[in-house]
């Protein structure tokens, strides 16, 4: 799942998807895979749906302390972004980055349209039906070819998975931290 994806599952919403106050102050955009040759090169994994935001000059966090790093250039290679770091000269210090998250910070992030919303503001929401009952909440996003999955535990441990579509996600409140369901009839 991406950590930064986006999604918009209907437009009846009470706040636009930008940043909220109490959201996490990082979010990961990569993840160190190795070196790449001798001269301090990185292969990134990709993990947001915007890597066209990544480009020389802007500072990225790495790893659990979230180091600051400028980056110097950043080019694709198949589905990985190989990148060079500011004052990472050599394979032995990119092999220190080896393994690690690569974050941007959240007050960064694109402001989204009207509806449309990060995954990060959504996994935790409580969902619940039309008529107010609580499913549980929204624990993971599961991204299919066709139309995102959510996944909703209910407080006994119990999962339903309920596609992310118009006529079942009736609304999005991130005020009141709840999303209104209809869940299929199948269920």
């Amino acid at each position: 799942m991406s950590q930064t994806g986006m999604h918009s599952p209907g437009r009846r919403n009470k706040i636009t998807g930008s940043p909220q106050p109490g959201e996490p102050e990082y979010l990961a955009v990569g993840r160190i895979r190795r070196p790449h040759g001798i001269q301090g090169e990185l292969l990134m994994d990709v993990l947001t749906d915007f890597p066209e935001r990544l480009l020389p000059g802007k500072i990225v966090y790495v790893g659990e302390r979230h180091d600051p790093f400028q980056i110097s250039s950043i080019r694709a290679q198949d589905k990985t972004l190989l990148l060079m770091l500011k004052n990472i000269e050599d394979t032995d210090q990119a092999g220190r980055l080896r393994n690690k998250l690569v974050y941007v910070q959240t007050k960064e992030l694109p402001t989204l349209p009207e509806g449309e919303y990060y995954f990060h503001q959504l996994v935790g929401l409580k969902v619940v039906d039309e008529g107010g009952t609580l499913l549980g909440s929204l624990v993971e996003i599961l991204k299919t070819g066709a139309n995102d999955v959510y996944v909703v535990r209910s407080e006994d441990g119990n999962e339903i998975l309920l596609p992310a579509i118009d006529p079942v996600i009736l609304e999005v409140n991130l005020e009141r931290s709840e999303i209104r369901v209809r869940p299929p009839e199948w269920l």
